[in-house]
């Protein structure tokens, strides 16, 4: 393990998010749209910090979070996630809490990959993972609400 990727490890620790958001979209097989990103959030200051690990990782983007006024690195692609960002975490991995939420994460993201977001009892499984991240965060659906718009479906 190098010093920088250690570093990573215990920067997303107290600053890092695996997160899994959903969006309601017509267009989708099961009328839910599945988005899982990892991100870190730090404060303009160290937006440089955030440019060495976006270069260090070779993936993602750099954005402005307009909601809380700080700058974020974020992975979206199911590709790199599964080839880039779950291999660091195996190779360096989390001390604290963050690693249940990684376990969980990479559950999700392995479903994903595989297609099972497309029936019924994967994404069922994704969102009940999920909802098992990030338990203080604001959604724009709870847990109930997506299981219902599930059984709507008639696939």
């Amino acid at each position: 393990m190098n010093y920088f990727s250690a570093f990573i490890s215990g920067l997303v620790e107290g600053e890092g998010c695996f997160c899994v958001s959903f969006s309601q979209r017509k267009k989708m097989t099961l009328g839910i749209e599945v988005r899982p990103s990892f991100s870190i959030s730090q404060n303009k200051r160290n937006l440089v910090l955030l440019q060495k690990i976006n270069t260090f990782f070779g993936c993602g983007a750099i954005r402005l979070s307009k909601r809380d006024r700080t700058y974020k690195y974020e992975v979206r692609s199911v590709e790199n996630l599964v080839k880039i960002i779950i291999p660091h975490f195996e190779s360096n991995p989390l001390c604290g809490i963050k690693q249940n939420e990684f376990l969980r994460f990479k559950e999700i993201i392995k479903i994903i990959h595989r297609n099972h977001h497309l029936n019924p009892n994967g994404m069922k499984q994704i969102i009940h993972l999920a909802y098992q991240l990030n338990e203080s965060g604001k959604r724009k659906f709870n847990q109930m609400e997506l299981l219902r718009l599930l059984d709507k479906m008639k696939i």
